[in-house]
């Protein structure tokens, strides 16, 4: 079986990645580990920025996220029992739109089999073959042996995927940093808190609230790295949450019926190896950042664009320059999400036990409140800075 490009992993990364290359002409196969009802199924985040909505829609699939995304113009931040806007729309235009992760999955999911591009669930790619005339990859696909030859491999299966551990070690470059905090996190039955998403930061930890729609809520709690899911009952859960979140401007959380529970542990990861002869790594495989600020999903697709532009730049023109410089052309905008959720994780969380370190963020926090220049600076990265490149080459 062979293919021009052969893309590892049906997230957001590979499945839009899939569809530009069908709308320049190029084929693929999409090769995903995990049964279909697991990828549409599996609780994400999604607060898409401006240039990801865009992006959806030029690609046609955005008929349902049209329909059911909120926009956001930008975000509610409470502290000191105060709560403050920050409305990024109005200093900088755009929007972000809350849509959940696997929902835009389920959207790219029904496209690529109505349009009869392969792919295939229960295909775990067990080893890549990376020469100098073609990529050759072994796959076991629901138990039977597969192998599958392409012009280039699109590495879009996570961290802990087969991808990166293709990269020779020596050739790697790698940054990362964890947290001594993780997000509990709930989906719950109650009306949300705020019209938009809200960070509250509190001596005791940060707490985030945000909406699924007008009566499902997904809300946070900042807790030690170490915490078991046992240890908290829903009733401490809603305690925690209200003390975090009280104000004496707005009314006092709801309570419902928690459905859902995660932990998720906080770190941020960069390899700024990309690209190795014919692979290519995209989204989670190259980059991690923390929740904070909600940049990982938009970042796979910024990889995927940039990626897709430059397939098409070789198969339309020769040209390889851009496959060339595929890890330098990401990274600025990577490190840039880097920053930004670097600075509203150790402004808003509670990473140390020293009040020195409170007033410190307190200061800044009011920063954030008060002054316009700080919000745009702000409003810039958290509506989307513009991607590297198109995502088609059009010559």
């Amino acid at each position: 079986m062979h293919t021009q490009v052969a893309i590892i992993g049906a997230g957001p990364a590979g499945l839009t990645l899939a569809r530009m290359l069908h709308l320049q002409g190029i084929s693929s196969i999409v090769l995903e580990s995990r049964e279909r009802e697991y990828i549409e199924t599996r609780t994400r985040a999604g607060v898409l920025e401006q240039p990801t909505v865009a992006l959806v829609r030029d690609l046609g699939v955005s008929d349902r996220l049209d329909r059911e995304g909120m926009s956001h113009n930008g975000f509610y931040l409470r502290f000191d029992r105060t709560t403050h806007h920050l409305d990024f729309h109005r200093l900088i235009g755009g929007h972000a739109t809350v849509y959940a992760q696997q929902e835009l999955v389920k959207d790219l999911v029904a496209d690529r089999l109505s349009s009869g591009g392969p792919l295939h669930f229960d295909a775990t790619v067990t080893a890549i073959e990376n020469t100098s005339d073609r990529a050759r990859l072994t796959v076991d696909h629901a138990g039977t042996p597969l192998e599958i030859t392409a012009d280039f491999v699109a590495g879009c299966d996570g961290f802990h995927g087969v991808s990166r551990a293709h990269i020779p070690g020596e050739l790697l470059r790698e940054h990362s940093r964890t947290y001594p905090v993780a997000w509990l996190g709930i989906l719950a039955r109650t009306a949300p808190t705020t019209p938009e998403g809200m960070y509250c930061a509190h001596e005791n930890g940060l707490s985030v609230h945000s909406m699924r729609g007008p009566n499902i809520t997904r809300q946070y709690l900042q807790v030690p790295v170490d915490t078991d899911l046992d240890d908290w009952s829903d009733e401490q859960i809603w305690d925690e949450l209200a003390v975090r979140s009280a104000s004496d401007d707005q009314p006092e959380l709801e309570r419902g019926e928690i459905f859902d529970r995660s932990l998720a542990p906080l770190r941020s990861y960069v390899c700024e190896t990309m690209q190795h002869g014919r692979l290519f790594l995209l989204g989670d495989a190259a980059h991690i950042v923390p929740p904070t600020g909600a940049k990982g999903l938009n970042l796979a697709v910024s990889d995927a664009s940039t990626l897709s532009f430059a397939l098409g730049a070789f198969y339309a023109a020769g040209d390889r320059s851009h496959l060339d410089n595929y890890s330098a052309t990401c990274l600025p905008r990577i490190w840039k999400a880097q920053q930004f959720s670097w600075t509203l994780t150790t402004t808003l969380h509670a990473l140390s036990d020293d009040p020195t370190d409170w007033q410190l963020r307190r200061a800044r926090l009011g920063r954030w409140a008060e002054s316009e220049a700080e919000q745009s600076a702000l409003g810039e990265v958290y509506l989307g800075l513009p991607f590297p490149t198109p995502w088609r080459f059009t010559g």
